[in-house]
């Protein structure tokens, strides 16, 4: 079920996600959450993160639902969230969503049923953290991969808990201090995702797993998938979120914006454009 881009924002509700540009199809007994806003290279709002938590919510209490797969659109998977703050999809006040968790990374960890990623592009920030928390993710060869926030005066304590214990210390502290890119290839050697296609077999190849990952019982499956996550270590959620009511991201989000480095940075090291 989808609804016009012209039509007022409203809240979830059964297929709707409460946004226009989050998508749910349904494929047999899989569904497909496509996250699908061009104009601002897939850039999440408030409203989007909580679409993808509440597709999560749906997908466990639907009988006739097996597994959830996330995609996103052309060239780009998720990049995270939208800094320059547009909320054009918001079915109520960002201060009033932000009260909540409204993000789907513990829901994508704690689902009983099945969460794939089918990482068809770029990848980062939020979106990387899906990609690492869902059952499995399949990147396109053309896929790559960074965790920016540092750059932007965030301490996302979930990648410093997570990232380490999914590909070790050094790559994860490389690319949490530094934001460099990683390319697929280098994703996959690495284990931050597990199988790798061409492009165009991105989607029908997640697709296939999420059939493979439901066919599993479904109390082995969770006693499973239980202990694994336990590998990963609780993040310091106090703390990250006495980052992000700190100065640093204020600037670090307006140098975003303004496409400048954050006046942190010693002059003879800013470069021209965003970092």
């Amino acid at each position: 079920m989808t609804t016009p881009a012209s039509t007022a924002p409203r809240a979830p509700d059964g297929d709707w996600l409460g946004t226009p540009f989050l998508r749910l199809e349904r494929r047999g007994s899989i569904a497909v959450v496509t996250v699908d806003r061009p104009h601002r290279r897939n850039a999440m709002t408030p409203a989007m993160y909580f679409g993808a938590r509440y597709a999560v919510d749906h997908l466990n209490r639907s009988d006739d639902l097996a597994a959830l797969v996330f995609t996103g659109t052309g060239d780009v998977f998720i990049p995270g969230g939208d800094l320059a703050g547009d909320q054009e999809d918001s079915w109520t006040d960002l201060a009033a969503l932000l009260d909540f968790d409204i993000v789907p990374f513990e829901a994508i960890r704690n689902s009983p049923k099945p969460v794939v990623s089918a990482v068809n592009g770029i990848c980062q920030g939020g979106g990387l953290l899906m990609a690492m928390l869902s059952e499995v993710a399949v990147a396109s060869s053309a896929a790559t991969f960074r965790a920016p926030e540092v750059l932007r005066g965030i301490a996302d304590t979930g990648y410093a808990a997570m990232l380490p214990a999914q590909i070790g210390i050094a790559r994860a502290r490389d690319m949490l201090l530094t934001g460099r890119t990683i390319d697929a290839p280098t994703a996959l050697a690495w284990g931050l995702v597990t199988r790798m296609v061409t492009p165009g077999a991105v989607l029908p190849e997640a697709i296939e797993v999420a059939k493979q990952l439901a066919r599993g019982g479904p109390c082995a499956r969770r006693v499973v998938k239980r202990e694994i996550h336990r590998q990963y270590p609780r993040p310091d959620r106090m703390s990250m979120d006495e980052s992000l009511r700190s100065e640093e991201p204020v600037e670090g989000f307006a140098a975003f914006k303004e496409r400048r480095s954050p006046t942190w940075v010693a002059e003879d090291l800013q470069i021209d454009g965003r970092l």
